[in-house]
Formats: structure tokens, C-alpha cells, sequence
């Protein structure tokens, strides 16, 4: 296995869209900061986009910003996910020398799940920011267990731990392994808009009434306007700090 940027290997780029996308639901890729920004990122921050490869299948993608953050919980990027990728692409645009690797994605291809690929994809990453002078690692972590209790919020999900200390979701407990720590909650990190139709249709859920819904893959509530015929749907995530790599 090895890892090699996203660009540096177009043959495997449809593979590795595939690799992103079979890890969300389909709504979440609906944001608009997201889409606003994704040229940009893939312009700005190339090095950042790694692919886990053997045998030319991918088997792992993540994808990260570089930008700056004095280090303390208040001044984590506002608006987590969403934030951290309006605000790398303005900093870099605007010539401000980032610090800090903010990881935005990452996943493993669904067969190959629980192998320790996902580790190893984070622990690259880790190493290129190492390389290039970024002394932190933040991450806008979306727990996948999270999705099963979407009443519960967010402060009271992250102090759930099993008897061995380490956190009931299987995702935090992949960055705990790798030294991470939880920071806090990240609030609106992502959110997504769209006609009551488009939700629909993404969600494959009928919505007859104005309301708040479970939606499949939801870590929160979505809220439907039908007078306005708008859904709502602002996700929160959970910030986690990774220890610096050596060089």
C-alpha cells in the first residue's frame, strides 16, 4: 500500500470520488460552502488530498486545509466543517500563512472497513503537514454512531465513553487511537438547504407536514418549511486536536 496525492494519479479519480462519496449521505454533499469552495480547495490545496492505494484500487481518501488557529477552543474555526474550508481558501487567497492541517474528510471504501486503513491515510496526512511546517492537526470529526441518537446533542454525545476510557463511536475512537483529543462541539458545521422536493428526493422520505424530521444518516434534526417550501438541515460536528508530527 501507499499514499499518493489525489492529482498526482488522475487515472484514479473516479475511484476515488467514489471513495468520498459512499461515505456520506447523499445530502450532506448538498451545502453550499462546500460547493462553493471546492475548486478552490482542489486548486489551493492538492497536497492535501491523499488516496490509500494497492494494487491501483483505492482503498482510503482523505482530504484537508491548511489555515491558521491561535490553538485555543474560542478560536477554532466558527461553523466547523463549513468554516474551515470558507476560511482556508479566504486566508490562502489573502496571503495568510497557515499553521494548522484541518482535516475535512476522510473514508475507507465500505469493504474494507476495520482494517486500521482509515489510521493509515490520518497518519499521512499528519505526516505531510509535519513536513511542511503546520504544527497542529484539527479535525471536524463526524461521528458515525451520532446518527442513531439525533435528540441527543452533541455536548452530552461526546462524554460517552465505554469502560476502557475510550469513546463509544467508533470514529472518535479511530482518532483516539492516533493520540486525538475531543475539544468540543462544533456547531452548524454543516449546513444544507434545498427545496422540500430536493429533500424528497435525497433523503427518499416523504415530508407531508412543516416540522422537524429524522432523516436517514442525520446527526440532527431536519427542519421543514412547507409554506416556504424550504429543509433545513444544520449538522453539528465534534472538534478533535491531533498531536503534532515530527518531521
Amino acid at each position: 500500500m501507499e499514499i499518493v496525492s489525489n492529482g498526482a494519479r488522475p487515472d484514479l479519480q473516479g475511484a476515488a470520488q467514489a471513495a468520498l462519496r459512499d461515505g456520506w449521505p447523499p445530502f450532506v454533499l448538498r451545502g453550499e460552502v462546500p460547493r462553493r469552495c471546492r475548486a478552490a480547495v482542489a486548486e489551493y490545496f492538492p497536497r492535501y488530498d491523499v488516496l490509500l492505494v494497492e494494487d491501483d484500487a483505492v482503498l482510503a481518501r482523505a482530504t484537508a486545509v491548511a489555515l491558521r488557529w491561535d490553538g485555543s477552543v474560542p478560536g477554532l474555526p466558527g461553523g466547523g466543517y463549513d468554516g474551515a474550508l470558507a476560511a482556508a481558501v479566504r486566508e490562502h487567497e489573502s496571503g495568510v500563512a497557515p499553521d494548522t492541517l484541518c482535516v475535512v474528510a476522510a473514508t475507507v471504501r465500505t469493504d474494507r472497513t476495520g482494517g486500521g486503513l482509515a489510521g493509515r491515510v490520518l497518519t499521512g496526512l499528519r505526516e505531510r503537514a509535519a513536513e511542511d511546517g503546520l504544527s497542529r492537526v484539527i479535525v471536524p470529526v463526524r461521528p458515525t454512531l451520532k446518527a442513531t441518537y439525533p435528540l441527543t446533542s452533541m455536548e452530552d454525545f461526546q462524554g460517552w465513553q465505554r469502560e476502557d476510557g475510550l469513546h463509544l463511536d467508533p470514529w472518535i475512537r479511530t482518532h483516539q487511537r492516533l493520540g486525538a483529543t475531543i475539544l468540543g462541539p462544533a456547531p452548524r458545521s454543516m449546513v444544507v438547504t434545498g427545496a422540500v422536493a430536493e429533500w424528497e428526493r435525497w433523503t427518499g422520505t416523504a415530508f407531508p407536514r412543516s416540522g422537524r424530521y429524522v432523516v436517514d444518516g442525520g446527526l440532527d434534526l431536519l427542519w421543514i418549511d412547507r409554506e416556504r417550501d424550504q429543509g433545513v438541515y444544520e449538522e453539528t460536528n465534534l472538534w478533535m486536536r491531533h498531536p503534532a508530527t515530527s518531521a
